[in-house]
């Protein structure tokens, strides 16, 4: 087996991850690609959560802007007006919750809110999100996402090795700032910046991002790159491979999963993990 990390700090609390978390996704945005409005209103985005943790959801990730490609840009007011209320109310309701933004002023509203984990696409680079976070003890998702494309004209890139580096040093920077690195998880930002083979070389090369010690977050759920892979159209055809995925990766050291339907991936990783402890 890879080097696996067993725990994450998030909001002082140390969540054990040897049996795998899911995280669900909670988008209150107009514009997600496969819900977009569907859980605009506070109450739909509380039965949603809801039904998600009692699937098996240990975290609830929300999110006041869709990341989709070409997808408008909001002002923080417009963001914070769909998220914080949602968050708070969650919170309030003993649910785990992360915000997905790359706004600091955002994640510090969501984390006055009661956010316990700030998931960032654009993996911290501004140095105002780092600050945020760093005065806090919420968990922090570094991911290889928006703005950081892969370089298609070497012929020999090596993918995971470039993902690797690249989540290796955002990771040093935030230590730097005076960051826990018990309290960072790395995402490779499947679908983001990438072309569906870079995708498929780093769900195969999970254990190596695993061996950095961190958590690493698998991303798959419903994305566009699993309809280029297996002709899944419809974002609803796609629930079924992404809890393949789940399966494959908790096998390869992943231990967290960023997806729309929880009881899916339950089920996945449930039997990942007899098989990983059967052995």
């Amino acid at each position: 087996m890879p080097q696996v990390a067993t725990s994450w700090s998030v909001g002082g609390e140390r969540l054990d991850l040897e049996a795998g978390v899911l995280v669900g996704v909670l988008n209150v945005t107009p514009d997600s690609f496969s819900d977009g409005g569907n859980w605009q209103q506070p109450s739909l985005a509380l039965e949603r959560a809801r039904s998600m943790a009692e699937g098996g959801a240990a975290v609830v990730d929300v999110g006041g802007e869709s990341t989709r490609p070409g997808a408008q840009r909001v002002s923080l007011d417009e963001e914070a007006s769909r998220a914080v209320p949602v968050v708070r109310a969650l919170v309030e309701r003993g649910l785990r919750v992360s915000i997905d933004t790359y706004k600091a002023d955002m994640a510090r509203l969501a984390i006055e809110a009661g956010a316990c984990i700030v998931n960032d696409v654009t993996g911290f680079e501004d140095r105002n999100m780092i600050d945020v976070v760093a005065a806090t003890s919420v968990g922090v998702v570094i991911m290889h996402g928006r703005g950081q494309a892969l370089d298609d004209r070497s012929a020999g890139l090596d993918v995971v090795a470039e993902v690797e580096g690249y989540l290796r040093a955002r990771s040093a920077a935030l230590v730097s700032a005076g960051i826990d690195a018990a309290r960072i998880a790395i995402d490779p930002g499947l679908g983001f910046s990438k072309r569906h083979e870079q995708s498929l070389a780093l769900m195969a090369g999970v254990d190596r991002l695993s061996a950095t010690g961190f958590p690493v977050m698998v991303g798959a759920s419903r994305k566009g790159f699993l309809a280029g892979l297996t002709g899944a159209a419809n974002w609803e055809s796609r629930d079924s491979v992404t809890a393949a995925i789940t399966a494959f990766t908790f096998l390869r050291g992943a231990r967290l999963f960023r997806v729309h339907d929880v009881a899916r991936s339950r089920d996945a990783v449930r039997m990942a993990g007899a098989i990983v402890a059967d052995q």
